[in-house]
Formats: structure tokens, sequence, C-alpha cells
């Protein structure tokens, strides 16, 4: 076994993109949901002007510590991902879309355009952060015709609802793409070799 048995793993996430992550590399993972008001802590991080970095930090920090109040002997692993993009009247940040409208108008806004995924994982144990780390992988849409991109949300389907930027680079939103900067498991949605890093030196992997 690579993975110590204790302490236990836990991922505050129902994403099942960041469980297949940590899953496909081998840890043994327990994952709860964290019922959390982002929209709420958006909008604060807004008002008091935060950068993107900051605000995924707090959302990943609010999930883990939603869970870890109920696991203290665990290690939970809380994480979330921003999309932020130039649009030409300076960075917009970028929700899950509303509907397949809004995903539609989304991808029409990312057209042609680079924009960065701001994601951040947060790991909290015995009451406390004990690590934290923002990744920011940049990705570039092509210039897609509409045609194009007509035909892609029909295949996608309400898919594409659960990704930020309607994109899943693990499916066919791929074709949507013209270059990629940064970690895979990162643009994911969970930047994987410094987790695995950190749990190396927190004794939870074996070095």
């Amino acid at each position: 076994m690579l993975q110590r048995p204790e302490p236990r793993l836990v991922l505050a996430s129902a994403s099942t993109a960041r469980r297949a992550v940590l899953e496909a590399a081998g840890l043994a993972v327990e994952v709860r949901a964290a019922a959390v008001d982002e929209a709420a802590i958006k909008e604060s991080a807004r008002a008091e002007g935060l950068p993107a970095a900051e605000t995924a930090l707090l959302l990943a920090e609010a999930k883990a510590r939603r869970i870890a109040a109920r696991e203290p002997e665990a290690l939970v692993i809380g994480a979330d991902q921003m999309l932020v993009c130039d649009t030409g009247e300076g960075p917009r940040w970028f929700d899950k879309p509303a509907d397949m409208a809004d995903a539609r108008a989304q991808l029409l806004a990312l057209r042609g355009r680079w924009h960065e995924l701001v994601t951040a994982v947060v790991c909290w144990r015995h009451g406390g952060r004990v690590w934290q780390h923002v990744a920011r992988p940049r990705l570039a849409m092509r210039d897609f015709s509409e045609a194009f991109l007509d035909a892609y949300l029909a295949v996608e389907g309400e898919r594409v609802l659960a990704s930020v930027g309607a994109c899943r680079l693990e499916g066919p939103g791929a074709q949507l793409l013209r270059a990629v900067e940064g970690e895979y498991a990162a643009i994911l949605g969970l930047p994987l070799l410094p987790l695995l890093d950190f749990l190396r030196g927190h004794g939870v992997l074996l070095r």
C-alpha cells in the first residue's frame, strides 16, 4: 500500500472529476459533499475587492472546515475553482452555467480568448488548516464556429452545467481548445502533484 490507514482522507466535494483524480493516483478517499453558500462567499469577496485566488481559497476552506467539524481526526481536502477571463472590460469571473442558454453565452464570451482556471485546495485537520495551494492553469479557446458550438452543446447536453466555463477537458470540450498550460489534474479541479507532495510530508503517503 502506498497510503497509510490513518489519517483517513475525506474529500469535501461532490465533484466526480476530483474524486477520479485522487482514485486514479491510488488514494483511498471518502467523499462528503459540503453544503456552503458559494454565491454569498463570492459576493462578499467581490464587495471586499478580493482577487480570484483569495476567493477560491475562501471557498475551498469553507468546504473543508464544514466537513472537518464532523470528521476531526480525518484529513479533509476542500477544493474550488474559478474561471477568470478578460473579455475586453477587465477580468470577469465565470461560474458554472445556470442553464444551456447561459452555457452558450459563456462559450461565446470565451471564444478566441485565453482564460485562467484559478484552482485552490485546502487541507484541514484537528480543527485547523494545515496546508493550502493555488494553481493557475491557462487555456485558450479556439475561434470555433457557431455551428460547431450548437453541435457541441447538443452532444454534451446538461453535462456542461457541471463545469465552470461549460467545457470538460476530459470530454468533447477538448475540441473547443487550441492550447493548454498547466497540470492536467489542476484543470480538472485539483492540483494533484502539490497535494501528493504535502501528503507525503504529512505522513499520509509513503515517502
